[in-house]
């Protein structure tokens, strides 16, 4: 099937009008587009400019309209209120068309900003759904930010109107959402005219008079409304991402390109169709929640399932097996380090036990480097085939994977496979030129980018053309370092800033902890650079270890120096590892590398936005200074 992809993979890049306006069909338009690709501004390429069609309409009405409407759109799975049921096309019309509606009489109109600070429940897909409605641009974020961080984002997108919840529920226990709110409207300069609020029954939240609407209340007496038809250039949404300089980058998504690129991954890819079950184990928080729990399935006319819960203590490793299960899961998406906690918990797979997953076709695996040790385990357990992917919050769709419903390739454990049609990729090293075979290099991607993509970020300009298309004019720079192999599988090893200089050896910290997860005894690993007076730097890691591991610290530190000798070489350096109970990350998942090597290096950080468990925090800093690394006192 190799030569099927590469082919599609030519004729996406040689001839992108036809290859996207042949995809362009999935859709219904309410103006034909003039031109496939808009290049009279470069480098500020558009697609589909002239069209005009409605999201909302391509994701909901129309799959009622073709007498699919008793088919349930979102299967809603709660563990942690234990409630579950399902959403049916003729419901979800019913309920998005009302709260549009609603939002509408309140003055929300094409092109105003909305913000979305809700947990994942129903209610959230639904408010996306009627901005859309509205051709209002949407900005969700994620349920239970700091009221710092969604004051800079009401700062900045301006929002009419915000849709908030009265509390998100983790394991740990009810979070208060509106305290949140209202600290953030209050540290806000832009001024929110009107807060809808859905009191959930765990915890009723006090609405300021004036400024906040009961959901429910506001939900009765509204009116419905249809589709308003947008301009495919037209914004759908604001995501913002971290940036690195504190100021969170708006990345905004079209709406036509964002529905054609959506609705061709959706089959050639994860290989969905109409009917189909698809769950994509993320939060509609994070660009995976807005591609494939909203937008994606709804748009092919899938059962999105959309899970309120984690991956395990809600209640036991074995959740994600029995929900994939009882829904008759055909494709399950997740990122890499919720198989690693499950491995952790359960590393012999005891909960997958007497559970029927011979509906389950393929697992699908991104967010973050997938290790090929994790790549195997759930291989070996699950006994299906387990796809690794790669793409970004700015590119809103993979663009690296194996196109599982056109045209698969054999998987080797480590690469997320071959760039995906309409993405040529490339490796090229400091000059741009691009480098051999099995190099490591920067990975970038030749413009124009395909339909899909950002199209800028959110009221800066020159800020998109700074961060993305100035270091190698005509590319757009991935800020990811990698190589490609002889049959051009791609390969991801680290952030850019995650290359570490080991007395002139550039080396990856993905090789490292790709090395140390090989051990049986170790479930996670991160590896950073620190600053080192001989070499310039070396190579530090910690590992969590699986549950029950009896290894002495001494023999486990014997035995991950020697396989990384054995596997790197002595050219790595590596002499400094350390067991730690957690490791810090975001919560979606990634390891927050940058902030360990300023706690290692004793520079001041701020506290990451994103961050799961502030106490981690602490954890590394106690296991560094044990190393004689960060200074206990700083």
């Amino acid at each position: 099937m190799k030569e099927l992809h590469n082919q599609l993979h030519q004729e996406s890049i040689n001839h992108p009008e036809t290859f996207w306006a042949k995809a362009a069909d999935a859709l219904s338009w309410q103006t034909p587009f003039a031109k496939v690709l808009d290049a009279s501004n470069v480098p500020m390429y558009r697609w589909f400019s002239g069209g005009e069609l409605n999201t909302c309409y391509n994701a909901v009405d129309r799959h009622v309209e073709a007498g699919r409407g008793d088919q349930v759109a979102i299967q809603y799975v709660s563990p942690v209120t234990d409630t579950e049921y399902g959403i049916t096309y003729n419901e979800l019309l019913a309920q998005v068309s009302r709260l549009a509606g609603y939002m509408a009489s309140q003055g929300v109109t094409k092109g105003d900003r909305v913000i979305i600070y809700m947990p994942m429940i129903p209610e959230t897909a639904y408010a996306m759904l009627a901005c859309a409605r509205l051709g209002a641009i949407h900005s969700v974020v994620f349920g239970g930010f700091a009221a710092n961080e969604l004051a800079t984002r009401i700062n900045d997108a301006k929002p009419k109107m915000i849709l908030s919840a009265s509390c998100g529920i983790e394991p740990s226990g009810v979070v208060a959402y509106k305290p949140l709110l209202d600290d953030a409207i209050a540290q806000a300069s832009h001024q929110v005219e009107q807060c809808l609020v859905l009191n959930r029954s765990q915890l009723h939240a006090d609405l300021v008079a004036g400024r906040d609407v009961d959901w429910q209340t506001a939900m009765a007496d509204a009116p419905n409304i249809d589709c308003q038809p947008v301009a495919a250039t037209d914004p759908l949404y604001v995501l913002y991402t971290s940036g690195t300089t504190g100021q969170p980058k708006g990345v905004v998504r079209d709406n036509g390109g964002h529905a054609v690129a959506l609705a061709w991954s959706m089959k050639n890819i994860y290989d969905i169709n109409a009917g189909d079950v698809f769950w994509a184990a993320s939060d509609v928080g994070w660009v995976v929640g807005h591609s494939y729990i909203v937008y994606g399935p709804l748009l092919v006319g899938a059962t999105t399932l959309l899970f309120e819960g984690k991956p395990v203590g809600t209640p036991d490793p074995g959740i994600f097996w029995r929900t994939i299960a009882n829904y008759n899961v055909k494709s399950f998406f997740t990122a890499p380090t919720a198989i690693r906690a499950i491995k952790r918990d359960d590393p012999d797979g005891d909960f997958l036990n007497d559970v029927d997953l011979s509906g389950l076709q393929t697992l699908f695996l991104a967010g973050e480097r997938c290790d090929p040790d994790t790549l195997h385990w759930a291989e070996q357990r699950l006994n299906k085939p387990v796809i690794d992917h790669w793409w970004q919050t700015e590119t809103g769709w993979p663009v690296a994977a194996n196109m599982m419903g056109t045209a698969p390739v054999p998987v080797k454990a480590g690469s997320p496979a071959l760039a995906v049609p309409g993405y040529d990729v490339q490796v090229v090293d400091e000059v741009g030129e691009q480098v051999p075979a099995d190099q490591t290099g920067n990975v970038v991607i030749k413009l124009p980018l395909p339909p899909g993509t950002l199209a800028t970020l959110w009221q800066n300009e020159a800020r998109y053309k700074e961060s993305y298309l100035s270091m190698y004019p005509g590319f757009y720079l991935t800020g990811d370092a990698g190589y490609m192999d002889e049959e051009g599988y791609l390969y991801i090893m680290s952030r850019i800033d995650d290359i570490i200089n080991v007395a002139g050896h550039r080396l990856s910290t993905g090789r490292f902890e790709e090395v140390l997860c090989q051990h049986e005894a170790v479930a996670e690993a991160a590896v950073i650079g620190v600053d080192d007076k001989l070499k310039g730097q070396v190579p530090l890691g910690l590992v969590v270890l699986k549950k029950g591991c009896t290894l002495s610290d001494e023999q486990l530190y014997k035995e991950l120096i020697a396989i990384v000798r054995d596997q790197i070489g002595p050219v790595a350096s590596f002499r400094l590892v350390s067991a730690i109970p957690k490791l810090p990350k975001t919560r979606s998942g990634k390891i927050l590398r940058g902030t360990m090597r300023k706690i290692a290096d004793n520079q001041n950080f701020k506290m990451p936005a994103t961050i799961e468990d502030p106490y981690t925090l602490e954890l590394v800093r106690n296991a560094l200074t044990r190393m004689g690394y960060a200074d206990a006192h700083v």
